[in-house]
């Protein structure tokens, strides 16, 4: 999910850099033929990472006249680019520029990761994964083993395909899991897995595909899998990003330079191709460009920066809000419009089409269980003109999610304690349906780590062995099934009618709105009475809103300046010595760069516990607010990750506040009983989360 890594990328690229410059120094000749302007044999020349010299605007302007591969590793007075072939060499010396090499044979840097996943292949016979695996999956081994669960299984599996191809022509696939899973629809509660929004998340797809076959295979022997499986509709979607992934997996298989600062920006940007893209394959708002075409769009952009849409940033919940960029070549460009693009489609038809009571989807990394909202609550949307506040359900939100993290050992928080983020997969099904919705982070510190890495994520390691995130999923499947988080409709009704439930509402979005519709269906069965496990009708967005309004003036603040070199840290301590509803802290300084704030709170033996972060993109002024913060010495540090004014302010300030309620509507269901097609009955019907109500449907039998 994250573009980077809030909590190591400094530390990071500090210790990329030592490597590359190493390498460098013990592979480079003596004197470099590209660098002298020596001609260069295309048998000779392999890829090179090299600096290039640009002391002036000018020169960047030139630099990008040439066509060269620029990657997005840049500073005051350098870009670093990609020389791919001997004509790359002498385009760049024609233009009078010069470059120093920085990593002088690409290919020969084959991926430590890369050498690691082998030799465990090949020492392995079978995994202890569910699946067996012992390597990350390609797109084909997806569809294979998708394909592979059906035919084993045609009981308890269906193969689904989703209804919008990918922009390259790809169909989407998932699966759908459940006893009886081709019978009629008996109302039974949903579950949603989805994985590889962001093409570079392999871990993610692995994760999701993992815990469809740990159902599949252990229904019938393990008593808790059986009775889940019983009670419930699984469907799981390894792969969202089908075109990007292709590309990623693909590329990061033949060089992923990985080693170089164990999966930060320098290899994203340094690798070549789209080992690390993020985006999916639109090539420009509102075009669909011929099927096949993604790879010849994409080549020109390290990582895939400079195409496609953020499909984590795509959805209707606030998009177009905080988090979220509006510039196509930013990495978490936010689409055109809300749901500009098949993918997410896909899954708004999917979530929209059942009641999906829970909902995981999988990102890497930070080790992180992240629930709604994305944005801070003091945030106020032009839409709405009150602050977001905190989800109606919070308490209980919470509660699962710190269960969730109790098995994994990730920290749970809201979404925008990490930073805020809006147009995102959970915040939009959440306040849309209800359905408790989550984002899991898997992983301490890499896109798409060494596959053993990805085994121990899964069914834990040292203190979490036997636990990991599969046993975070059976919490979380444990909370779609019960009854208690939802809502039951009973009643009776003719034998094999058809009961719908069905509204269409307005989603806000950051300054607008946009149509949703939620319509879904069960059979009633043969001895004309249905359970019906349902969402509540009343969307969250709507509910009374705990909103926390803060005194215009702080009660304690202190301000810091400083200087910071690129790459370093500053540390200030600021002490909470009273009782406050707020703590912000907010870093700012004069260009329009890369700074990160990371906030700690210290404990009585002087160690750090981290509490706060900020890791924006580039161009965005850090914030960290942080709620009731505990009396104590807070260490707030001003990283440099990549700003060439390294002087910046920092303020900390204490806010007391008031809590007060805004309050909601109530909103109801459209139920409607149809026999042979034709609408008998239709009811309003009004049920909150935890109720169970009976409707009886006796004009629906009479004819």
């Amino acid at each position: 999910m994250n573009p980077r890594s809030p909590r190591r990328r400094a530390a990071l690229c500090a210790v990329g850099t030592a490597v590359l410059v190493a390498v460098t120094t013990a592979n480079a000749p003596a004197t470099p033929a590209a660098a002298t302007g020596e001609e260069s044999t295309a048998e000779e020349f392999r890829p090179q990472l090299v600096t290039v010299d640009t002391p002036t605007r000018e020169d960047k302007r030139l630099l990008q006249t040439l066509g060269l591969d620029l990657t997005e590793h840049a500073g005051h007075d350098y870009v670093e680019v990609v020389l791919h072939t001997p004509a790359d060499v002498t385009t760049l010396l024609s233009a009078g520029l010069t470059y120093a090499v920085r990593i002088p044979d690409l290919l020969a840097r084959e991926a430590q990761n890369n050498q690691v996943n082998a030799a465990y292949a090949a020492a392995t016979t079978t995994s202890p994964l569910p699946s067996g695996r012992d390597a990350y999956r390609t797109l084909t081994d997806y569809d294979a083993d998708m394909a592979t669960l059906e035919r084993d299984h045609p009981e308890l599996v269906e193969l689904i395909t989703l209804p919008h191809r990918s922009l390259d022509g790809r169909e989407i696939h998932g699966v759908e899991i459940g006893a009886d899973v081709r019978g009629p629809d008996r109302g039974l509660p949903t579950f949603v897995m989805l994985g590889v929004h962001h093409a570079r998340e392999w871990p993610s797809g692995e994760h999701a595909m993992e815990f469809a076959v740990d159902l599949v295979e252990n229904y019938g022997t393990d008593p808790r899998i059986t009775d889940l499986v019983n009670r419930s509709r699984v469907v799981v979607v390894p792969v969202v990003n089908v075109d990007g992934f292709e590309l990623s997996r693909t590329d990061g298989g033949l060089i992923d330079l990985r080693e170089v600062d164990q999966g930060g920006t320098g290899t994203i940007l340094g690798t070549p191709g789209n080992a690390y893209k993020r985006k999916n394959c639109r090539l420009a708002d509102g075009q669909d460009t011929p099927d096949g075409t993604c790879r010849a769009g994409s080549a020109t952009s390290p990582g895939g920066f400079g195409t496609g849409i953020d499909l984590n940033r795509n959805y209707g919940g606030y998009w177009g809000g905080p988090g979220a960029s509006d510039l196509f070549a930013d990495p978490t460009y936010r689409g055109a419009e809300a749901f500009s693009e098949p993918e997410t489609q896909n899954i708004r038809e999917l979530v929209s089409g059942r009641h999906v009571t829970t909902l995981i989807t999988n990102h890497t990394f930070s080790n992180l269980v992240l629930r709604p909202n994305g944005a801070a609550p003091d945030l106020v949307p032009p839409s709405e003109g009150i602050p977001l506040g905190d989800p109606f359900d919070e308490p209980a939100l919470k509660a699962l999610g710190d269960a969730m993290a109790a098995q994994n050992g990730y920290t749970s928080q809201h979404a925008w304690e990490l930073y805020d983020t809006t147009g995102s997969t959970e915040d939009w099904s959440y306040n849309a349906t209800g359905g408790f919705g989550y984002t899991f982070e898997i992983g301490p510190d890499e896109f798409h780590p060494p596959f053993p890495e990805v085994i121990d994520e899964y069914l834990g390691a040292g203190e979490y062995a036997g636990k990991g995130n599969r046993e975070a999923y059976l919490l979380a499947l444990e909370n779609a099934v019960n009854p208690v988080t939802h809502s039951v409709l009973t009643g009776k009704a003719p034998a094999g009618a058809t009961l719908r439930l069905r509204k269409t509402f307005a989603t806000p979005t950051w300054a607008g709105a946009v149509q949703d519709t939620l319509d879904t269906t069960m059979t009633v069965g043969s001895d004309g009475r249905y359970t019906w496990h349902v969402n509540p009708s009343t969307r969250p967005v709507i509910k009374d809103r705990q909103v926390e309004t803060v005194s215009s003036e702080p009660v304690a603040q202190q301000t810091y300046t400083g200087t910071t070199l690129p790459l370093q840290s500053t540390d200030s301590e600021f002490t909470v010595d009273r009782d406050a509803d707020l703590l912000e802290i907010v870093l700012d300084w004069p260009t329009p760069d890369d700074m990160d704030l990371e906030v700690y709170r210290k404990d009585a033996d002087g160690s750090l516990e981290q509490v706060g972060s900020s890791g924006n993109f580039v161009g965005e002024k850090e914030r960290v607010l942080l709620q009731d913060p505990a009396q104590g010495t807070y260490v707030l540090r001003a990283i440099n990750f990549a700003s060439v004014t390294p002087t910046w302010t920092l303020t900390a300030s204490l806010f007391e506040g008031e809590s007060s309620t805004v309050p909601g509507l109530v909103e109801n269901w459209t139920l409607t009983c149809e026999v042979a097609g034709q609408v008998r009955e239709t009811v309003p019907v009004v049920v909150d989360r935890g109720q169970q109500l009976r409707v009886d449907l006796k004009a629906c039998g009479r004819r």
